[in-house]
């Protein structure tokens, strides 16, 4: 029993010396590999040519990229421990990206209830099956196709404001422990929460949803298992064949921008979540006073605190 113990030991040893072994050989071909993709541009970037397509498809969502986004987070990471002040900067640069696109297009909150509220007049006080909008070329689709068009907008406010919200504080926290907790520990659990949690499910939701998003773009389908040379193989039957199909005959036509909202969403959530762990990260060194340090929330203005976060 012994000898068999001592094995398994020994087993999972090696396995894990080999796993570590193949993560450090990928992080140091990381650097080869983005210069390569610098230095040959035209090898991915070229679109008019089927096979730089495909690899374009396939390192989006390949170990390759996850490897050069790594060894870039360790990189700005190690160095930031050494200069806070560039850590703080990254974290002004990514709050602000998330505040900027999150304020641009809530707006589209607005816009969704004006052409709501113009397709209840168009059908029951002007009895219209359409509606055309336009200059010289006017835009002219069926009533459904606005209805449908709704849906858009929604998803632009929820997959383009998430981060947003969050660096505002306004998504709904389920709270056992973290209220009462210290504020040491809170940092901690921030900390762990945005490295364990954030971070690897966007890279796990970007892995499957760059494919999912370019099977609706394209034929042949790629899938997220095809190695670089399949989708080589494939290229000599690429065509463009955009998801065009909605819920009615005469409804929305451009259900593709969905699945692009996805990519864009989670690319933005593992953005704001690498700024989330520099700040948690920066506010548990600095101490209490430094907590929300070049936070650039929304007010409602002077005499309006009152009410803030109770919206």
């Amino acid at each position: 029993m012994q000898d068999e113990a001592g094995i398994s030991l020994l087993g999972a040893l090696g396995a894990l010396g080999n796993g570590a072994l193949w993560i450090a050989q990928n992080i140091a071909m990381a650097f080869y590999n983005f210069g390569y993709a610098v230095s040959h541009p035209q090898l991915w970037l070229d679109w008019t040519d089927k096979q730089s397509m495909m690899r374009f498809i396939y390192y989006g969502g390949s170990k390759e990229l996850f490897f050069v986004a790594l060894t870039a987070f360790l990189l700005l990471t190690i160095y930031g421990f050494w200069r806070n002040e560039f850590m703080w900067a990254c974290v002004r640069v990514l709050e602000g990206f998330a505040n900027t696109v999150g304020r641009f297009f809530a707006w589209a909150g607005l816009i969704m209830v004006l052409q709501q509220i113009i397709i209840v007049f168009m059908q029951r006080i002007f009895t219209r099956p359409d509606i055309i909008i336009g200059f010289g070329i006017p835009l002219d689709f069926d009533i459904s196709w606005y209805a449908e068009e709704l849906k858009l907008y929604n998803a632009l406010v929820v997959t383009l404001c998430a981060t947003y919200t969050f660096v505002q504080g306004g998504h709904v926290r389920v709270d056992l422990f973290y209220a009462g907790a210290k504020y040491r520990t809170k940092k901690i659990i921030d900390m762990f929460g945005s490295l364990f949690f954030m971070i690897p499910s966007a890279v796990l939701i970007w892995m499957y949803g760059w494919f999912f998003m370019w099977r609706h773009l394209m034929v042949p389908k790629p899938s997220a298992s095809d190695t670089l040379e399949r989708l080589l193989l494939k290229s000599r039957a690429f065509r463009w064949n955009v998801e065009t199909i909605g819920f009615s005959p005469n409804g929305f036509t451009a259900y593709f921008l969905f699945k692009l909202l996805l990519v864009a969403f989670v690319g933005m959530v593992f953005l704001q979540a690498v700024a989330f762990f520099y700040r948690s990260y920066l506010e548990l060194k600095e101490g209490p006073e430094s907590e929300g340090k070049y936070l650039d929330k929304d007010t409602l203005g002077e005499g309006e605190e009152a009410y803030e976060g109770t919206h």
